[in-house]
């Protein structure tokens, strides 16, 4: 099935976008259409959706943001365009931080999302994402081990979990620590922006 599309992107509303692929053009509901670049060639991951006789087509920025959507549709409760909408949010690391520290209040700000859906996405991804984010000794020299670049840049050790939590490797996220404390960030979402740039 489709991985993703790589093709020009000639068409952005309100909440799709249209990716021209090998002469078809495709409709693709996105999270934030206004992050893809019209009129030039993207790369589009996307998750093809069958309800019924209905085939939709969910794209994503990158495959962090594929792979969340496809956590968030396993929790009960929550579909594809509930999803799409909590990741409209561009801070992702805002939603996992919630998920790991039960923080109901803030998933409720979600468009869709009451309390006890709140509670359901903790119940159900929370063990998730704390095994992806049992981090190997590779993975903790870079997301733990961080006193020898300003005891510690907690906003890079917040990037490095979060992209554990994403499901990247510790050779993938060992590849990228180094070029990401090289740098002078002021938030975790933007260490987390600039290692999945890194890491695509």
């Amino acid at each position: 099935m489709f991985e993703y599309l790589k093709g020009l992107v000639t068409y952005i509303n309100s909440h799709y976008i249209v990716v021209e692929a090998n002469g078809v053009g495709y409709h693709v509901l996105v999270a934030n259409p206004a992050r893809y670049q019209p009129d030039q060639t993207n790369t589009v991951y996307v998750e093809l959706v069958v309800r019924d006789n209905e085939q939709t087509l969910y794209g994503f920025f990158d495959l962090a943001e594929k792979r969340l959507f496809q956590q968030l549709t396993s929790v009960s409760g929550i579909g594809p365009k509930s999803a799409l909408a909590i990741l409209a949010d561009d801070n992702h690391q805002n939603l996992i931080q919630a998920i790991m520290q039960n923080d109901v209040k803030f998933l409720t700000k979600y468009p869709g999302v009451g309390k006890k859906t709140a509670q359901q996405i903790i119940l159900d991804l929370k063990d998730k994402l704390t095994q992806q984010n049992n981090l190997s000794p590779v993975q903790r020299n870079g997301a733990d081990n961080l006193t020898t670049t300003a005891d510690t840049n907690s906003y890079l050790k917040d990037g490095l979990a979060a992209l554990a939590a994403l499901g990247y490797s510790s050779r993938e996220i060992a590849k990228v620590t180094p070029k990401l404390q090289r740098l002078n960030l002021t938030a975790a979402s933007e260490y987390l922006r600039a290692g999945l740039k890194l890491l695509h």
